[in-house]
C-alpha cells in the first residue's frame, strides 16, 4: 500500500498557482514599467535584463539543476527560460513488507519544474546568441542588430 503524502497536492497547487501569476505578470510587462516582484524570490526564476550599446543580456538564477536540464528560447522579442529536474532516487523508500531500515523522515527534493518569460527590449541579432550556465546562474547574451538590419532578408534573383 502506498502512503499518500497530503503535501504533494498542496505543493501542485503553489506551482501552478505560480504560473498562473507569471503568466499574468506577463501580460502586464510593458516597456514603461518592466513587471517586478515587490520582493526577490516571489517568481519560480528571478532574472535581470540589462541593456547596453552593444547587447541584451539576461541573467537567470536557476539553482539546483544542471546545464542538461535547462531550455532557453528566444521567439520574437521574447526569451523563454525553462528547467526541468527529474526526482532523485539515490535512496528508494523502504518497502513496508520488507525488513529495511531506510525511512524518508522529510522528503521535499522532489521534480521540479520551472519558467520565466521576459521581453526582450531591443531588436537582437538571434544567430549571434549565446548562453552560459555557471554555479547555479545562467547567463544568455543577445547581441544587438545593426541599426542598418531591419531584420529582412534579400533574396537573390536567377
Amino acid at each position: 500500500m502506498t502512503r499518500r503524502d497530503p503535501f504533494n497536492e498542496i505543493e501542485a497547487l503553489l506551482e501552478r498557482m505560480g504560473r498562473e501569476f507569471e503568466e499574468l505578470s506577463g501580460t502586464l510587462d510593458t516597456a514603461d514599467s518592466p513587471a517586478t516582484p515587490p520582493l526577490p524570490g516571489l517568481r519560480d526564476v528571478d532574472v535581470d535584463v540589462v541593456e547596453d550599446d552593444e547587447a541584451v543580456t539576461v541573467v537567470a538564477d536557476l539553482p539546483g539543476f544542471d546545464d542538461d536540464e535547462i531550455e532557453v528560447e528566444l521567439r520574437e522579442d521574447a526569451l523563454t527560460i525553462a528547467a526541468t529536474r527529474e526526482e532523485e532516487r539515490d535512496v528508494e523508500p523502504a518497502d513496508e513488507a520488507a525488513d529495511d531500515d531506510v525511512q524518508y523522515h522529510r522528503r521535499e527534493r522532489r521534480t521540479r519544474a520551472v519558467s520565466r518569460r521576459v521581453t526582450v527590449p531591443a531588436p537582437v541579432d538571434r544567430d549571434a546568441a549565446t548562453a552560459s550556465y555557471d554555479n547555479g546562474v545562467l547567463t544568455v547574451t543577445l547581441p544587438k542588430r545593426s541599426e542598418t538590419d531591419d531584420g529582412g532578408h534579400s533574396i537573390d534573383i536567377d
